[in-house]
């Protein structure tokens, strides 16, 4: 069985995948306090309320909750693209202030620039924060061929599937080595089968690098899927309702559906929205 935590229990030639850069001071996220307050001539909007979390070095933590609820904030806060009302976000034991290089970002759409090619999609990034070329280069080669888009590095995007161009988008956001890859309800725009796979191959990909992943979706079924945890929000203003560690071993593949575990947890999860809204 599954359990559920209170919020207050969480305080080159050879490219090598896996970062190997040491983490200074304690690794991982650590959330303390942090809730957002958009102001409008109406008056304060309340978007979250103040959140208490860390998520471990190389895990795949998973948030769900109803539309509206802060999810997308939160992603924005971490990254550093918006800065919290209150309280401190620490990556690495280092706050967060600013836009900061130690994350990838995914969206729902794949985002391609329609007149570069694939490979100078990915490398986007590198030419933008002005890295070396050539050694980039060749991570992002890699990266493709880890994917299995070796091949069609000089396709244009509207050349490629939807999964396709979202594979291009989920290296995009690891060329630079960050060790952090936040994603944003990022194969929502799929159809079923292929966001199935896509979720696969996304285990797959993290297993590989060893990334943290923070992965924001409306799914349960594929929040229980993917994660080593899954927090569970409430309605907005956003407030942890739960948090649950999945009892799942990896490796999974879709298999793992079947699994009892998953579907009672998938089900304790959904019962937190019978007396909200539907998810969407």
């Amino acid at each position: 069985m599954s359990a559920a935590t209170k919020p207050a229990d969480y305080p080159g030639a050879h490219l090598r995948l896996v970062s190997d850069r040491a983490a200074g001071g304690s690794s991982g996220i650590t959330l303390s306090g942090v809730s957002k307050t958009y102001r409008s001539r109406d008056g304060d909007v309340p978007s979250l309320k103040p959140l208490d979390f860390h998520i471990n070095e190389g895990e795949f933590f998973v948030v769900v909750g109803p539309s509206g609820c802060g999810k997308s904030t939160l992603l924005k806060m971490i990254s550093g693209l918006l800065a919290p009302s209150t309280g401190e976000i620490l990556v690495d034991g280092e706050p967060v202030t600013k836009p900061h290089g130690n994350v990838g970002i995914v969206f729902q759409n794949a985002l391609l620039l329609p007149w570069r090619n694939i490979l100078g999609n990915v490398m986007l990034p590198i030419d933008m924060k002005k890295l070396p070329r050539a050694e980039f280069l060749v991570r992002a080669k890699a990266l493709l061929k880890l994917v299995g888009l070796e091949g069609f590095e000089k396709k244009l995007p509207w050349q490629l599937s939807g999964g396709m161009q979202q594979r291009a988008s989920i290296c995009r956001a690891l060329v630079h080595d960050p060790k952090i890859m936040l994603m944003d309800e990022p194969f929502g725009a799929l159809d079923a089968m292929t966001r199935e796979k896509m979720n696969v191959e996304l285990m797959r990909i993290q297993r590989e690098t060893g990334k943290t992943v923070l992965l924001i979706t409306h799914s349960i079924p594929e929040a229980v899927f993917l994660a080593d945890r899954v927090l569970v929000m409430t309605e907005r203003p956003g407030a942890i309702a739960a948090i649950y560690d999945v009892p799942l071993p990896r490796p999974r593949s879709l298999d793992s559906m079947a699994d009892p575990a998953f579907t009672d947890l998938v089900q304790r999860i959904r019962k937190h929205f019978f007396t909200q809204s539907a998810l969407d």
